[in-house]
């Protein structure tokens, strides 16, 4: 469906339909592995504009919902784009390319060099005014006051954003392991394709994605120093993304230790099952005025999906999976 829009949604709240519209049109940009592409050249004209003139609205506290993909992100910010001031960025990558080229760890936009961890250091003057401008913009013609952008792998450059914007609040959003696994595997094979001599899929074009991932994380990591080599070679779908699972998890409980006061996780589990809870408890940790609306249509479009079993691994990554479960309180 285009930018997550059902009719549930357009009854609830019409407007906040002409909102998420005009996120999906203007700011957020095709990716790889989806139609449409032929925009992105448009949006990045639209773009240089923006950074050239005044910035149109305040950005003031920005979300960010962060943890690893195919772990109820999209639903979550889907719920929260209900809000009547939220605007919500479903990975609004086109944007983040436009402020800062190098961080396209998939390939949507270039193939030039990128990194998956930036940090205050990547930050210049310039950069922060771009981000402020384009956050503005999308506030501008979402007629909104807060940003809710979803880029799950934002988990690893927070020290990049808290730069440009020191008051931003961080959903570290977390799912079961093996479910993850299985969804990452199931994604691929449903959405991966071969364009131009190149596989465009979970992992990017020609796994550039797992290269960054094992280049700038697992091997930087202290505890993959003795597998990393091992862990490089992977090809399997599900032990490629138990990596990533487990590097993704042990940063956001870094996190939870380093920034307190700025992250608050939710585990995708409760979200389904306890909605009225879970949401209320985001939307005070945002600091956004309480509403009914939101509330009722999370009851509403929240249940749980299918719960997988476990699958084999590598003996290579399964310790550290197996010990990152328990950590999070799944085993």
């Amino acid at each position: 469906m285009i930018a997550q829009l059902d009719h549930k949604y357009i009854y609830t709240r019409p407007l906040k339909a002409i909102a998420r519209l005009n996120s999906y049109v203007f700011i957020e940009g095709r990716p790889i592995t989806t139609r449409g592409q032929w925009i992105n050249p448009l949006l990045f004209t639209q773009f240089d504009l923006v950074k050239r003139i005044p910035q149109l609205k305040k950005v003031e506290q920005p979300i960010y919902i962060i943890g690893m993909g195919r772990s109820g992100s999209t639903i979550l910010g889907k719920v929260l784009s209900m809000h009547p001031q939220v605007a919500f960025l479903n990975e609004p990558k086109a944007l983040w390319y436009a402020v800062y080229p190098n961080e396209d760890i998939i390939g949507n936009y270039s193939r030039s060099m990128a990194h998956y961890r930036l940090d205050e250091n990547d930050v210049t003057p310039t950069i922060k005014r771009s981000a402020h401008r384009l956050y503005g913009y999308s506030l501008f013609i979402t007629a909104s006051s807060r940003v809710v952008d979803k880029y799950p792998e934002m988990i690893f450059r927070t020290p990049f954003l808290k730069a440009i914007f020191p008051d931003a609040k961080f959903v570290f959003l977390v799912r079961n392991g093996w479910d993850t696994i299985a969804s990452v595997q199931s994604w691929s094979q449903r959405e991966g394709m071969k364009k131009r001599n190149e596989i465009h899929d979970w992992w990017g074009a020609d796994k550039r994605k797992w290269q960054i991932l094992v280049d700038e994380i697992v091997d930087k990591d202290p505890e993959f120093i003795n597998i990393t080599p091992v862990v490089a070679a992977f090809s399997n779908q599900e032990d490629m993304a138990a990596v990533e699972w487990t590097v993704t998890m042990r940063q956001g409980l870094r996190l939870l230790n380093s920034i307190p006061r700025q992250i608050h996780l939710v585990r995708f589990e409760e979200l389904v099952t306890q909605p009225k809870r879970i949401i209320g408890e985001i939307v005070s940790f945002c600091q956004l005025p309480v509403d009914n609306v939101l509330i009722n249509y999370a009851k509403r479009t929240l249940s749980q999906p299918q719960v997988h079993g476990e699958c084999a691994l590598h003996p290579a990554i399964r310790p550290l999976f197996i010990n990152t479960m328990r950590e999070l309180n799944y085993l």
